[in-house]
């Protein structure tokens, strides 16, 4: 397996194309939720994602704060394929993404918009919840944090 860290301008169009099928197959078919996934931000977003034999199965994107959030850094479209799920990939692609803003951006904490089915994955990364949850995409969502000097 390969970890790959790359801007938008940087990545190849296999790269591209592959993401957004791995985000597709996830986030539309099986979650069965239609919704714009190309919505402008692939453009300003780090894109991390796990390879194994020249196929994408773990990937995340990254923001600087002001790009997604205005006060704070923020990880989306975390997605895991179906078939390698149950191996932790989902904890190691976080956690080099918590790793790539620590280092790369100067924050205090890390905001994300986690779905709330997701809880216990996100709290095991030590994210906390903060505010009412709240549908997107029609899907049950909540806003957590992660902050970056308490579990520096």
């Amino acid at each position: 397996m390969n970890s790959v860290i790359k801007k938008f301008s940087e990545l190849s169009t296999e790269e591209i194309y592959n993401v957004l099928k791995l985000r597709s197959e996830v986030f539309v078919v099986e979650q069965n939720c239609v919704y714009q996934d190309i919505d402008e931000k692939d453009q300003k977003a780090i894109h991390l994602f796990i390879e194994k034999n020249g196929e994408i199965i773990a990937y995340t994107r990254i923001f600087k704060k002001g790009d997604y959030y205005e006060e704070n850094p923020s990880i989306g479209r975390v997605v895991v394929c179906k078939k390698e799920r149950g191996k932790n990939l989902g904890k190691e692609i976080m956690k080099k993404s918590i790793r790539y803003v620590k280092e790369n951006m100067d924050a205090k904490k890390i905001e994300l918009s986690a779905q709330k089915y997701l809880d216990k994955f996100y709290k095991e990364l030590q994210f906390y919840p903060e505010g009412e949850d709240y549908l997107e995409d029609g899907i049950p969502h909540q806003r957590m944090f992660y902050d970056l000097i308490r579990n520096n």
